[in-house]
């Protein structure tokens, strides 16, 4: 009885052991694809001149469907997936006064979702036509407000967005969005910039 209490131990054990092999290489596998997807400085300007009237056009859409008072902030992983979803509510200046939601990596069609997006005047329209947008400017996520930020794609670890301003950068704000790190000066109303992420370069790369 014992010797056979033994043999069903070790045969779960064993396949435990399988099974965590298999997951640890499918997390590596998919970290490695993450970090394998890289993109430069050249692309982020490349794109905007080839797509720079996809681009304000995406802004000035995403400004009409967001209501007064709230920051939306949404990125696409896919058709269906979204891979970061936030609104807060704003004073009259566009400061954040607190958190309404903010999650990650959630389907467009969940219940969660389309809880918030009512909230918004939204449907799931709105988010096909948001998404469609976004591929045009070869884009992945938005977040409203005076810069708009528009997320360019994710390199490695980090990713690289648009700080899109409705008038040209004030002269005294113009050393913080030209700093060399995270922000490059690029014309009156477009900033370049590069987010750092976990791990990795938190500046623009040298290199490029």
């Amino acid at each position: 009885m014992l010797k056979k209490a033994a043999k069903w131990v070790l045969i779960c054990a064993g396949a435990g052991l399988l099974l965590y092999g298999i997951l640890l290489a499918f997390a590596r596998a998919s970290f490695s694809d993450a970090l394998e997807t890289t993109y430069t400085k050249k692309d982020l300007i490349d794109n905007f001149k080839a797509r720079k009237d996809e681009i304000f056009a995406l802004r000035n859409y995403f400004k009409s469907i967001v209501p007064q008072n709230r920051k939306v902030e949404i990125e696409f992983s896919s058709n269906s997936l979204l891979g970061r979803f936030g609104v807060s509510t704003t004073d009259a200046t566009g400061s954040i006064i607190y958190p309404i939601f903010l999650k990650w990596d959630l389907k467009t069609t969940s219940v969660q979702v389309d809880s918030v997006i009512t909230t918004l005047h939204w449907t799931q329209q709105t988010l096909q036509v948001l998404k469609a947008k976004l591929d045009s400017a070869h884009c992945i996520s938005v977040r409203n407000g005076d810069p708009c930020r528009i997320g360019f794609q994710r390199s490695g670890m980090g990713m690289y967005f648009y700080e899109l301003f409705t008038n040209p950068v004030p002269d005294n704000a113009k050393a913080r969005y030209n700093d060399g790190c995270t922000y490059i000066f690029y014309n009156p109303v477009l900033v370049l910039e590069y987010g750092g992420g976990a791990i990795g370069p938190q500046c623009f790369p040298k290199d490029q």
